[in-house]
């Protein structure tokens, strides 16, 4: 019988180690050589890294964790302001865009493909999704199409973007992910950083909305 090639290790990507992109590391783990975790100072920077680190172990991936503090010194942002900051309510843009960190991702990415380039990688994983585009610029296509461009011009190795969650919803992302198994009570979310999800901000909210929409028990549990 003829062997099959494993596909080659040639992705690096940036894993906050909340549902999204652990649901992105499972799906490309075969391809992935390196997971980077960016720690800017956010209220639930620790939770989440913890979460990175336990997945990345399982799955013998390699793991860096880059300090960006310097965004928490100089940025304006509730989500590096303290849990008290973080609004609650539904995830709509009148809600949840004080919680915007500037170009936040733009430097993320800057960062990985500068990383990629060191490593001889040629891709940049990324998870933001279709529900993110009314909130976040630095999610929306657009911005992505360009970062994609800048990043390939100015890299000898040609580094692209891999986006593949940008025109599809966290319930998508969700069903990807129980088909695959992966233990999402091991994934953070909640944006005020406490030991457990609060319930009642937007970005608790969005997560269970995204179990329930894709017909499935959420499996964390919330102070209330």
């Amino acid at each position: 019988m003829k062997n099959i090639a494993e596909p080659a290790k040639d992705s690096l990507i940036i894993y906050s180690g909340g549902l999204d992109s652990t649901t992105l590391l499972y799906e490309e783990r075969k391809r992935i050589s390196l997971a980077v975790t960016f720690d800017y100072g956010s209220n639930h920077a620790a939770r989440e890294m913890a979460c990175a680190k336990y997945h990345c172990e399982k799955l013998g991936i390699e793991h860096l964790i880059i300090d960006l503090n310097f965004i928490a010194k100089h940025f304006t942002s509730s989500l590096i302001a303290g849990a008290e900051a973080i609004p609650e309510g539904n995830y709509a843009e009148s809600n949840m865009r004080s919680t915007v960190v500037p170009f936040r991702n733009g430097i993320m990415l800057s960062v990985a493909c500068g990383l990629a380039e060191s490593r001889h990688l040629d891709r940049v994983l990324i998870a933001n999704h279709g529900g993110d585009h009314a909130i976040y610029p630095d999610c929306r296509p657009e911005f992505i199409r360009a970062m994609d461009e800048a990043m390939h011009a100015g890299t000898y190795q040609k580094v692209n973007i891999a986006a593949p969650y940008t025109h599809i919803t966290k319930a998508d992302i969700v069903r990807r992910g129980a088909e695959l198994g992966i233990d999402y009570t091991q994934t953070y979310s909640c944006y005020r950083g406490g030991e457990l999800h609060c319930g009642r901000c937007s970005t608790c909210r969005e997560r269970h909305e995204a179990f329930k929409n894709a017909g499935l028990t959420d499996p964390t549990t919330y102070e209330n």
